[in-house]
């Protein structure tokens, strides 16, 4: 949980997607079993060091949606969830957009959803933070890729490029690296 009166943002991309089947639309490709996998693992590690959102915005695609499935599994039931179409193949700007909508109240919130714009939206957020983990998200956010980010305000509109501290990177791979 953020210090009081402080926001937290976790920002993740949806685990591995099966490749898309010739007539496919992007947005229907499901999970993949090594995507189910990694969710179910990141949902066990999310609860176990209480990083419970408050409310969650997740991209409509199917991937997205089995995503947050995977997560919601380990995490306490009743967090609020909308599926938010903006979040499907959005920029930074977009996703700020979208972020910057949410209600004072709430202190701690995911977006799931994909990549360039998640990793992008990540790294112009944040300032400060453990340099080795910043270092490994500025190579990238892979897959099932958990970036926490704290904010010292109170209000969502007020979100700006470089206000924010990075918590915590978790990958599955960091997780497996770290159980072997």
């Amino acid at each position: 949980m953020p210090p009081k009166a402080a926001m937290r943002l976790m920002i993740f991309r949806h685990a591995k997607a099966e490749k898309s089947a010739p007539g496919m639309r992007d947005r229907d490709r499901p999970l993949a079993p090594r995507g189910l996998k990694d969710a179910a693992r990141m949902s066990v590690y999310m609860a176990h060091h209480a990083l419970v959102p408050g409310h969650a915005l997740v991209s409509p695609a199917r991937r997205t949606r089995e995503t947050w499935d995977g997560l919601a599994a380990a995490l306490p039931a009743g967090i609020p969830v909308f599926y938010e179409d903006r979040l499907y193949d959005a920029g930074p700007d977009e996703i700020l957009t979208v972020i910057r909508e949410t209600r004072r109240a709430i202190r701690t919130l995911i977006v799931v959803g994909h990549n360039p714009g998640l990793h992008e939206t990540a790294r112009l957020l944040i300032a400060a933070g453990d340099v080795e983990a910043r270092e490994r998200l500025n190579e990238g956010l892979p897959t099932s890729g958990l970036a926490v980010i704290d904010f010292a305000g109170d209000d969502w509109t007020k979100l700006h490029p470089r206000g924010g501290r990075l918590e915590r990177y978790v990958t599955p791979r960091l997780l497996k690296a770290a159980t072997d």
